[in-house]
């Protein structure tokens, strides 16, 4: 009997299905934690303790640790998160892939979970329909939880039969039987294999699989799932490259973590599984390393073994609770050495990956703390794109003071028309930050979120919106002057006193705005009613300097065309009051009733 085309495709499919329903299962716990996962990771603590057991808990929580570390790497990048404190996470992290491994060992042979996915199914499905949102995501997750399942055992239905099929198995055989080397290769394949499956539950799964229909033996497993763990660090690698250097430092740290580990079981690679198969045998009385594929014409007829060849479900069981106590073992003994050496891991990285001195980030566009390629935790997002908001509007409250500084400078002098052109490009970049905002809240928008999650990426929206219209009207004020200059009017110092008046209420209405952005889930309503009085303080003004602007050019105290510049100023500035509160509203009603 071949092994048929059909039925390889089915096995991809198989794949596929497990691979979906751990996705779908993660997005649901996510959804279910919703800000308690954002308020967990953003209370960190120097200590390394608590970080450890943080990045456990996480990772235990959404099943995977890329995206936990995804997570961490982007906090990092936000600077919620020092270096040293995401290295304990991380550490904990690594650690909670444990328990998806002992879950799926769990309940592979004494428990077929499959054979009642569909009841799962029978409770899940409804609950998609029901208005609350939180049973919509115990939905899913149920539904996910399924799917991996079912995927597993379709697996291990269309996994070739080796008895059947000689010649694969003569093809694995051949570089399972080269001692040591047959170690590195297929520790080199569990690095590649999750390199692209970009999960190490899958490659688990996987090995279980193979380990149980006799394609390997346990040994050779093992040293898959060793390989798992630096697979496993492609994806915080891949999210960092377009995050700052404290995020790159973040994944190699994670590389660096898992490389170091593997290096030394690697070393002490015999003795360390023997001591895997010795605590199996111990806790379920026998030993995983006695089932391998070279001892079965000895061990036929054995308890392991039965009439057919094929193993019996104590053997089955055996190996499946050898491999889930393998990466325990080694996540045990790694973080007991690791936990003590966060500040090493620190002084690596950085030396690994040097700060470039010289460099000046504040005339270059670049977002400091969000990036496309730092998705997959919509609800971890939303705090990124607030610091970068908060980060938006300082930009543009440089450009506030650049036009103050125009105001009283000679426009004939060099450091005038610098000024000018830096108020040029900072409203350039100003114009692409929104843009590049604004398309990383809409991908965010497009995962799982809650209703809150929601009503703050709405918010967002409209404060980036009002934020790149203050930077416009800023330029504005800028071109006035530029106008100005070329129509050879001077201002009396009347004049500039009333524009400085205005441009100071202005100015205290912009620091308002700015305390708020700072602390967009906690806005105090203090601050609130000031950005009203502040707003209402320049209308107030705008009105009174209007006014009087006929009576003086009435009263020749200066001409109709000073006139006119001098009220296109006020009239600016009194733009950027309304725009400032704008963004203040956007603040209380999206966060304001978020947080009630």
């Amino acid at each position: 009997m071949h092994y048929s085309l059909l039925q390889f495709v089915s096995l991809l499919g198989s794949v596929c299905l497990f691979l979906y329903g751990m996705k779908v299962m993660s997005e649901g716990l996510q959804k279910v934690a919703g800000d308690r996962l954002r308020n967990i990771l953003g209370a960190m603590t120097k200590n390394r303790v608590t970080g450890v057991l943080t990045g456990i808990a996480i990772t235990a929580l959404i099943q995977s640790s890329s995206a936990s570390t995804v997570m961490v790497v982007s906090f990092v990048n936000a600077g919620l998160m020092s270096l040293a404190q995401s290295m304990a996470v991380i550490f904990g992290a690594n650690f909670g892939t444990i328990v998806t491994s002992w879950i799926i060992s769990a309940f592979s042979f004494e428990f077929h979970i499959s054979d009642y996915t569909i009841v799962l199914l029978a409770i899940a499905v409804p609950m998609l329909f029901m208005k609350k949102s939180n049973y919509k995501s115990i939905g899913e997750f149920l539904i996910g939880f399924s799917f991996l399942f079912m995927g597993l055992d379709m697996i291990s239905t269309f996994v070739p039969d080796l008895q059947k099929n000689p010649d694969m198995l003569k093809f694995i055989t051949h570089y399972a039987s080269l001692g040591y080397w047959s170690v590195l290769i297929f520790w080199l394949f569990g690095v590649i294999l999750t390199m692209v499956a970009q999960a190490s539950a899958a490659t688990f799964a996987i090995v279980l699989i193979m380990c149980s229909q006799g394609w390997i033996s346990f040994e050779l497993g093992c040293a898959i799932i060793l390989g798992s763990k630096i697979g496993t660090t492609i994806t915080p690698i891949l999210a960092s490259l377009s995050g700052n250097l404290a995020a790159k430092r973040t994944a190699a740290g994670t590389l660096l973590y898992n490389l170091f580990g593997s290096i030394i079981v690697l070393c002490i690679f015999y003795p360390f599984v023997q001591l895997t198969g010795d605590i199996t045998s111990w806790c379920i009385g026998t030993n995983p390393c006695d089932i391998t594929a070279q001892q079965e014409a000895a061990m036929r007829g054995t308890t392991l073994l039965n009439e057919h060849g094929l193993l019996t479900k104590a053997a089955q069981t055996s190996l499946a609770f050898g491999l889930a106590m393998f990466p325990t073992v080694f996540n045990v003994m790694n973080l007991a050495i690791m936990i003590w050496l966060p500040k090493v891991y620190v002084k690596i990285v950085t030396r690994l990956l040097p700060e470039k001195k010289g460099k000046s980030e504040q005339d270059d566009f670049s977002l400091k703390f969000i990036s496309g390629a730092l998705m997959g935790t919509s609800e971890l997002q939303i705090t990124q794109a607030q610091k970068e908001i908060a980060v938006y509007g300082e930009r543009v409250e440089r450009m506030l003071r650049m036009a103050r500084t125009m105001l009283h400078s000679d426009p004939e002098s060099s450091d005038y028309q610098k000024l000018y052109n830096r108020m040029e490009k900072y409203e350039e970049i100003s114009d692409r930050m929104e843009i590049e905002i604004g398309q990383f809240l809409n991908k965010v928008a497009e995962g799982r979120l809650s209703p809150e999650g929601k009503m703050r990426i709405a918010g967002m929206l409209r404060i980036i919106s009002e934020i790149e219209s203050i930077a416009d009207s800023c330029f504005n004020v800028a071109k006035t002057m530029e106008r100005k200059h070329k129509a050879k009017v001077e201002f009396t110092p009347m004049m500039l006193e009333k524009i400085d008046a205005m441009f100071d209420l202005v100015q205290g209405a912009m620091t308002n705005m700015q305390s708020l952005l700072k602390e967009m889930e906690t806005p105090e309503d203090s601050k609130i009613i000031t950005a009203y009085n502040r707003e209402r303080e320049i209308n107030n003004l705008r009105n009174s300097l209007r006014d009087a602007n006929i009576d003086n050019i009435n009263n020749h105290k200066y001409d109709y065309q000073q006139g006119i510049f001098y009220m296109d100023l006020v009239g600016e500035a009194e733009k950027l009051g309304d725009y400032m509160l704008n963004v203040v509203e956007g603040v209380k009603h999206q966060f304001k009733s978020a947080a009630a």
